[in-house]
């Protein structure tokens, strides 16, 4: 005899205790490694997420936009600031 739900309730991990979830993951990764099933990135296989994740991200124009201007901004502020601060004398 199955049990109806009505709608979309939370269940599993997203049912449970933040700290709780955390701790049962966590046990699963210490476990994966300890029986040698956990993967570790080479350096060059670091590498090659980091490139794929950067040409990613790239291609998201208004994300990259957002970045230059932040930039922008923060060094149009660092400039104003160093001007506005009185000089030391040597």
């Amino acid at each position: 005899m199955a049990i109806e739900r009505s709608g979309k309730g939370r269940r599993g991990f997203a049912a449970m205790d933040p700290e709780k979830a955390r701790a049962i993951r966590r046990l699963g990764g210490q476990t994966a490694q300890r029986i040698g099933k956990g993967h570790t990135f080479t350096p060059e296989e670091a590498r090659q997420a980091g490139k794929k994740g950067g040409q990613a991200i790239s291609q998201n124009r208004g994300h990259m936009a957002e970045i230059g201007r932040r930039g922008g901004e923060n060094s149009r502020r660092s400039r104003l600031s160093a001007k506005n601060q009185p000089r030391q004398k040597s």
